[in-house]
Parts: C-alpha cells; structure tokens; sequence
C-alpha cells in the first residue's frame, strides 16, 4: 500500500507541482508563526512517526534524506527544500509548522490533509534530520 501511495503522490506531484515545501528565498512566515511552540521537540517517538509519513508523501520530491533531490521535483520551479541547509536550519519550527499549513506552490497547504499533530512530527522529523547530518 506504501508504494501505491508513493506512486500516486509522485502522479500528483507531477500532475499539479503541488506537493513539495518549496525553496523560494521570498517565502518567509509570519513573525507571528515564531511564537508557535512545537508540542513535540525532541520527542522520539514523534520524530519516528514524522518520519514515516515523510518517507511516504515528502521524499518524493525532498529526497530520502531531506536535501532536496527527489525526483519528483526535478521540473519543479521552485526546486524543492532542502532541510539540511542554513536558511531551513536557521526558521523557527513554528515557521516550518506554518508553511505547511498555508503552502505556497508549488508546495500545497497540508492544512485539510494532515492534522496539527502530523505536521508537528514532520517539523521534530525535520529537524532530527539536521542532527543526523550535521
């Protein structure tokens, strides 16, 4: 089932350019999004679930590793993010939480697909990943 739903993500991804938190150097959150606090920081087992759910929807167009090199967002524009680099390094995990609630295309609004929680465990995800590769 988890190859299926990869598969049909990468369709969409294709089809529409909508599925990847994209590296466009003007996108900035809201000041206000700093003061949101991430519920689960450095919380293991949400970092695991985090994971999981960025292997099925995220790594499609980020890149198994989070760098920004899937092949799902080869003709995208603008590329995919890459989550090791400073500028990602340097937002607040509320900025991050924020961007994938309100989406900018190419990267769609998780909003109405994914709970407050789930985008929460892909923030602790995401930054476990800088850990790991730093």
């Amino acid at each position: 089932m988890t190859k299926l739903f990869q598969i049909i993500s990468f369709v969409f991804c294709l089809l529409s350019g909508t599925l990847v938190f994209s590296q466009d150097a003007s996108w900035v959150a809201p000041e206000s999004a700093n003061s949101l606090k991430n519920p689960f920081a450095n919380d293991a087992g949400a970092a695991a679930k985090g994971q999981r759910m960025f292997n099925q929807m995220c790594a499609i167009c980020h890149g198994r590793k989070g760098d920004g090199t899937g092949g799902g967002g080869i003709s995208l524009n603008p590329k995919p993010a890459d989550f090791l680099s400073q500028k990602v390094k340097n937002e607040s995990d509320g900025a991050l939480f924020w961007k994938m609630t309100h989406g900018n295309p190419p990267m769609a609004s998780y909003k109405d697909m994914l709970s407050d929680d789930q985008r929460w465990e892909l923030v602790t995800y995401i930054r476990s990943l800088e850990k790991n590769n730093s």
